[in-house]
This record gives C-alpha cells, sequence and structure tokens, in this order.
C-alpha cells in the first residue's frame, strides 16, 4: 500500500523552484577583517536569503540578532558543531553525553535565531571501532533523549547524509527517520554527498516528505576515478556529474519548496558572489 504521506504531490501543488530560498554556510564567509554585521551586510549584497550557523559556538548572540534584524538575512538553521569530534554512536557514555549536551545548546540557540532546525551526524562508523549495528541502536538511544527539548523549542532535527559510513542506503535512512518516531526528527538531505554510491533522485524519491532542508554541492565520478574519493568535490557547482534538472524535477514530486543552502569551500567577496551566480542556475534548470 502506497504512504499517503510519501506520495507525489498533486500536479497543480508541486512548486516551480523547488529550492526557494538560497543559503550558505557561515564558515564560508572568509573576510576575517568584517564584522558580524558587516558578514550579513555582505551576505544580503550577494543575494542570499539566509546563512546557516554552527552550534555551540562563541559569537555574541545580541551581535547575531541585530545582524538578523538590520539587514532581513535570515539564519534558517543551525549546524551541530560537536557532532564529529563526539559522535551519538561512540563507546564512551560520556562522549555520546557530550553530543547530546551539545544539541540541547545548539536547539536553544536556533529557536534564539528564530531557526527551524539543528543538523546532526546521526552517527560515525568511518574509522570507529562501533559496528554498524551497535552505531544503529545507539543513536537511536541518544535521539530519544534529544527529541523532548527538539519538541521543547519547536526546532527540528535535520539528520545528513556524510561519509560516515552509516546510513548507506536511502531506505534505509528513510527508515532510521521513522524508527525515531518523533515528528520533529527529518532529513538534511546533502545532494552532493551521495552521487559517489547513489542517484540523488532516488535518495530523493525515498526520502519525500522526511527531508527538511536541502545542502548542495557537486561531485566528479571522472575525478573519483583518477584521483580518489575526495577529489570528487574539486569541482565547482554545474561542472560535476550532478544531474540538477533531474534533483530539482524530484524534489517538485515530493512537493519540496524551501531552502537550498551551498557548503562548498568559500572564500572572499568575489568568490561567494560567483558562487551565488552558480546556484542559482542550477535552482533553475
Amino acid at each position: 500500500m502506497t504512504d499517503p504521506a510519501n506520495s507525489p504531490a498533486p500536479a497543480a501543488s508541486r512548486p516551480s523552484r523547488p529550492m526557494a530560498k538560497i543559503s550558505l554556510k557561515w564558515s564560508m564567509i572568509e573576510e576575517d577583517s568584517l564584522s558580524i554585521l558587516e558578514k550579513f551586510q555582505l551576505v544580503r549584497d550577494l543575494g542570499f536569503d539566509g546563512v546557516e550557523l554552527d552550534s555551540p559556538n562563541d559569537l555574541p548572540s545580541r551581535e547575531v540578532l541585530d545582524a538578523r534584524d538590520r539587514t532581513g538575512v535570515a539564519i534558517p538553521g543551525l549546524v551541530n558543531s560537536m557532532h564529529w569530534k563526539s559522535p551519538l554512536t561512540d563507546g564512551d557514555p560520556a562522549v555520546r553525553q557530550a553530543c547530546v549536551a551539545s544539541m540541547i545548546t545548539a536547539l536553544d540557540d536556533a529557536k534564539l535565531y528564530g531557526a527551524d532546525t539543528v543538523l546532526l551526524v546521526p552517527g560515525v562508523v568511518r574509522n570507529s571501532p562501533t559496528s554498524y549495528k551497535t552505531a544503529y541502536t545507539r543513536a537511536l538511544e541518544e535521539i530519544a533523549k534529544i527529541t523532548p527539548h527538539a519538541e521543547e523549542t519547536g526546532v527540528s532535527i535535520a539528520l545528513e547524509n556524510v561519509w560516515n559510513d552509516f546510513l548507506l542506503s536511502p531506505l534505509e535512512a528513510a527508515g532510521f527517520v521513522d524508527a525515531c518516531n518523533h515528528p520533529k526528527v527529518g532529513w538534511y538531505f546533502d545532494v552532493g554527498n551521495v552521487l559517489r554510491y547513489g542517484r540523488p533522485v532516488d535518495w530523493i524519491e525515498a526520502l519525500g516528505h522526511r527531508i527538511l532542508k536541502i545542502d548542495v554541492k557537486e561531485y566528479s565520478l571522472d575525478k573519483m576515478n583518477t584521483e580518489g574519493p575526495w577529489k570528487g568535490f574539486e569541482v565547482e557547482i554545474g561542472d560535476g556529474d550532478c544531474d540538477w534538472p533531474a534533483v530539482n524535477r524530484a524534489l517538485a514530486e515530493i512537493g519540496y519548496s524551501g531552502w537550498a543552502s551551498v557548503e562548498v569551500p568559500g572564500g572572499d567577496r568575489h568568490r561567494l558572489a560567483a558562487i551565488k551566480e552558480r546556484v542559482d542556475r542550477i535552482a533553475v534548470l
């Protein structure tokens, strides 16, 4: 039986541009001489709709909120800054608790900033003694400790697919979200990250309504095959193997219309302007 919640959106309701708003990551702004306000002004002047910050962070919250309000640049989501250093699936309970605590802080920060998601890597198996099966169980247990605070703050936990050797297939990822069994748990789909071992459209079809936000980056299978897996990312948006028209069609099919956050090597204002031009092109293909 078809899951009505994951059925294609009616044609009349499908968005013409699924990547409706474009953001970038705070770490991409490599203009160290600029104040927080000036960085927000730069983001606005380049035409970005928002910027995602890491959390926990050491940024003065009053300055961040002032910059947001004065520029109109939104903070749509935050990225947990501890999930690699202190993963939810670590063998040490203290390490797992550190990640849980960081998520509580990040959820509070998100509520303060007006963001509606916190990106979380659900677990790490790569270069870890933790087995896949154990990681799966631990991740579910630890996320269950965070969901009450997500409900309290009204901010969703957005799990992301990264090269962590965990949740490697789209059906498994969808099943994991469902196993969390909470309306405040969804998926932050990174388009470029899956090209190494799958097709983005298959992930979009399988995840469906579970997708809360999109990360945009490119990947080259030719560079992967000739120079190594990590070299695949060393290609500009639109010049790799991502079929962006197919991605947009697949997102439209599931009724997605929301944020797309660029996650590529940043730089100065000229570099960021070039990135914006590229993402604008692929967003309307």
